[in-house]
């Protein structure tokens, strides 16, 4: 699997390559010949792009060396390092491009387009939008952000492009010169990418929420198991593209012995390694009370309570312990609540007032995965 993915990444950015090296070389010639520098411009785009691929190749196989003693999980966020050099790339082309614009609108040139620079710039835009269709689906077969990245910002490339041609036109037809003002309105659409590019790459670096679907279906199916009541506070580690460890809570009746328990959990890990490619190297447990109805009515109490309030999610893992007087459970408050704290601290003073006999334990969980 992991070698079939590589060698996708690879074989579809050496295409991204030879394709944009092509286009870079026509464009610049043309764009010499014509005094052009929005020509000039697109030529330079299409080379970052490039580059950009090469760099996504050195990625791929950096990122595809086996586990060492210093890196025990892999290398796979190497990707998300060529991702941010690619996206600096490109945000480097545009400010170029912005630069050179500017200087020929200041001191403007004349420019000399013909029909075999119409059919350079016509046959570019097909090719762009082929190539885009073509990479961003191969991105998103074997889940590489910076093939993704490179078919949008071919899909871009496109585009930009035709505002090239339909500049030439005019010129042609009415002797109007707009290329230096489409040259700053192409500068203005590749920082705009590069900035994007750059925020994605930094946010996988930084760590963001787990997709929501991979999230539902690992505890869909987790909760498979006859026992399991419950799957909360899943937590995934991204070491790069679909490479996952992490760990999960279940809630199981009080009446399950630990080999029982042992039993559960090892089919889980199995079950979800299989199906999902995903580690989980800790399964916690919840122990839900079942031998005393009297907890059942605590239980439904304290429910009400909790979700009395504005912006609850979520409340698991209750467990009432007669014979130590305590009462334990974790609660998850939304994030748009501003202040989380204050409504945390309600809740848990309003059932500590109602059981004054007990110890009231109350864990405000983070919403990683919903």
């Amino acid at each position: 699997m992991k070698n079939n993915r590589e060698k996708t990444v690879i074989k579809t950015s050496i295409i991204s390559i030879i394709s944009n090296i092509l286009l870079s070389g026509f464009k610049a010639f043309v764009g010499l010949v014509a005094n052009s520098i929005a020509i000039i411009s697109d030529a330079v785009n299409n080379l970052s792009d490039a580059l950009s691929s090469i760099i996504t190749i050195i990625g791929t196989k950096l990122a595809g060396k086996e586990p060492d003693k210093e890196h025990p999980y892999g290398h796979g966020r190497i990707e998300y390092i060529t991702s941010l050099i690619v996206s600096a790339i490109v945000l480097y082309a545009g400010i170029t491009a912005m630069v050179e614009s500017i200087k020929k609108i200041i001191n403007p040139e004349n420019v000399d387009y013909s029909v075999i620079t119409l059919v350079i710039l016509i046959a570019g835009i097909i090719v762009k939008f082929v190539l885009g269709i073509y990479v961003k689906k191969k991105g998103k077969i074997v889940n590489s952000d910076s093939l993704i990245a490179s078919g949008s910002d071919a899909f871009n490339d496109a585009i930009l492009s035709i505002s090239v041609l339909v500049s030439a036109i005019i010129y042609m037809v009415f002797n109007i010169n707009l290329e230096a003002y489409v040259g700053v309105l192409l500068s203005i659409f590749i920082i705009k990418a590069g900035i994007e590019l750059i925020k994605e790459s930094v946010d996988n670096m930084l760590g963001v929420r787990i997709e929501s679907s991979l999230a539902k279906n690992i505890k869909k199916e987790i909760i498979k198991e006859p026992d399991v009541k419950g799957a909360f506070d899943l937590i995934l580690n991204d070491y790069g593209p679909d490479k996952y460890s992490g760990s999960v809570h279940i809630e199981v009746p009080d009446t399950l012995s630990v080999s029982d328990i042992d039993k559960i959990s090892r089919r889980i890990t199995k079950n979800i390694m299989e199906k999902y490619g995903v580690v989980l190297h800790t399964i916690g447990v919840y122990s839900v009370n079942t031998k005393d109805k009297k907890i059942l009515k605590v239980q439904k109490e304290i429910h009400d309570i909790v979700f009395s309030h504005k912006g609850i999610l979520q409340m698991h893992g209750f467990y009432f312990d007669e014979d130590n007087k305590s009462i334990s459970f974790d609660i998850i408050i939304d994030f748009e609540i501003k202040k989380r704290e204050e409504v945390y601290k309600k809740i848990v003073d309003e059932i500590q007032e109602k059981y004054k006999d007990y110890k009231i334990s109350i864990v405000l969980d983070i919403d990683v995965s919903d």
